[in-house]
């Protein structure tokens, strides 16, 4: 279970995605940019995870803060990652964020998609 000295409402973020985002916003120049989750239908097992870089906040999103880094979820993906922990892996197999979701049910072999 990857360190997370900070929870947030819903939204734990590990200590290896808190780096990886700082980078990723690092390299696109904007220090305004967050980290997107949202979660749609589709992948081999229903859900899937979907991430990307975005400045803007909607009015239906909730911010995650940690360590200076925000994480941005849509007010219908949350029930899908509420309790949940987001990280970033760096393995042989490449390198990927992460969620541990104890509202999954079952998941698929990649990670990225989830049944609840």
């Amino acid at each position: 279970m990857p360190d997370t000295t900070e929870v947030q409402d819903g939204l734990k973020i590990g200590d290896g995605a808190v780096t990886r985002i700082k980078l990723l916003i690092e390299n696109e120049g904007n220090p305004e940019m967050k980290l997107r989750i949202g979660v749609t239908g589709g992948g081999c097992s229903g859900f899937q995870y979907n991430f990307s870089l975005d400045a803007t906040v909607n009015d239906d999103d909730l911010v995650f803060e940690r360590d200076g880094v925000n994480v941005v979820v849509d007010e219908v993906s949350v029930p899908f990652v509420n309790g949940a922990v987001l990280d970033f892996k760096a393995d042989l197999m490449g390198q990927y964020f992460t969620v541990e979701n104890p509202n999954a049910t079952s998941t698929c072999g990649c990670g990225t998609s989830f049944s609840v």
